[in-house]
């Protein structure tokens, strides 16, 4: 598969406009980014990287933003279709913002959604 940046953020935005407004209303200090892959790490779809909110403390004021990374090449070369494509970001970005949560892998796969 192939799609542009461009047409792959575009995605990204779609699958956060998916998300349920309560979710969406409860993330706090948190990015959503688009690279084409993680350095090192070839194949992962996703990644967050922060203070997950269950974690947080009164003493976590004035961090940095946390952040989630929607990796593009490795998506694109897993899809064999613009349908699959769709879904694998869909999942890979609720699956990275439910760490955001506090939910961990064990627990989304249980779901269905790792």
């Amino acid at each position: 598969m192939h799609l542009s940046e461009a047409e792959f953020t575009e995605l990204v935005g779609e699958a956060l406009d998916g998300i349920p407004e309560r979710f969406t209303a409860a993330m706090d200090n948190v990015v959503v980014l688009v690279e084409d892959e993680q350095p090192g790490e070839p194949g992962l779809l996703g990644l967050y990287h922060g203070i997950a909110l269950t974690e947080r403390t009164t003493e976590y004021g004035g961090a940095l933003p946390d952040r989630i990374t929607i990796y593009r090449l490795p998506i694109l070369a897993r899809c064999a279709t613009p349908a699959e494509v769709v879904e694998e970001v869909k999942i890979t970005v609720v699956h990275e913002i439910a760490h955001h949560f506090g939910i961990d892998d064990d627990t989304l796969h249980d779901y269905g959604w790792a």
